[in-house]
């Protein structure tokens, strides 16, 4: 009877350490340690690297430096953290990364917009056309460099919520417009990028 009870116990813990999802629903995933990062993200260490509970993204307007998570995002999820933009002009969050294809929702200062697009990125070559993709929505808004801003981003039944200080907002359904609907999760810079606070909850 004691050995049924202690097996009931380690389930569900060997379910969630094998979970293929980033995060899962009992929980919220945040990035705490280099060691997580080093073991559940695909970067180069010298473009992306946590200083104490700062990530920081370091590339350049003709090589985009990028992370990705090693596990899928849930089916519906939120994120919500904030970023500082430093240098250059370029944040991007990758939505749902799956193979070379993405969502991108990204703050861009040259045109002042908060916008959602679609996107493609191939980790192996720097060539216009192999990164980036065409925007679909957006909405303007000041963005300068060496500011704080609070993003969440929302997927729920294929629908995508993206705001930008609870002041700029834009949504879309993934289904209609042809967006990947489930995938990896990565961050994007051309410039230098900080992010902190950042959590990701699987969502019913």
């Amino acid at each position: 009877m004691k050995i049924k009870y202690i097996a009931l116990l380690i389930f569900p813990l060997i379910i969630t350490s094998c979970c293929g999802t980033i995060s899962n629903a009992k929980k919220e995933y945040n990035i705490s340690k280099a060691t997580t990062l080093k073991s559940e993200w695909k970067s180069n260490p010298k473009e992306w690297f946590l200083e104490k509970d700062t990530l920081r993204g370091t590339g350049g307007p003709m090589h985009w430096a990028v992370i990705q998570s090693k596990k899928k995002l849930p089916k519906n999820y939120e994120i919500d953290f904030k970023v500082n933009m430093t240098r250059e002009s370029l944040f991007e969050v990758m939505l749902n990364i799956d193979k070379e294809n993405y969502i991108r929702t990204y703050l861009y200062q040259i045109d002042q917009n908060i916008v959602i697009g679609r996107g493609v990125y191939n980790k192996n070559s720097d060539e216009y056309g192999k990164r980036g993709g065409p925007t679909l929505f957006k909405k303007t808004m000041k963005l300068e460099n060496n500011k704080w801003y609070s993003v969440k981003i929302k997927v729920s039944n294929n629908q995508l919520f993206f705001s930008v200080d609870n002041e700029t907002f834009l949504e879309c359904s993934l289904e209609k417009s042809n967006l990947s609907q489930q995938g990896k999760l990565g961050f994007l810079t051309n410039g230098e990028a900080k992010i902190i606070d950042l959590t990701i909850k699987n969502i019913e």
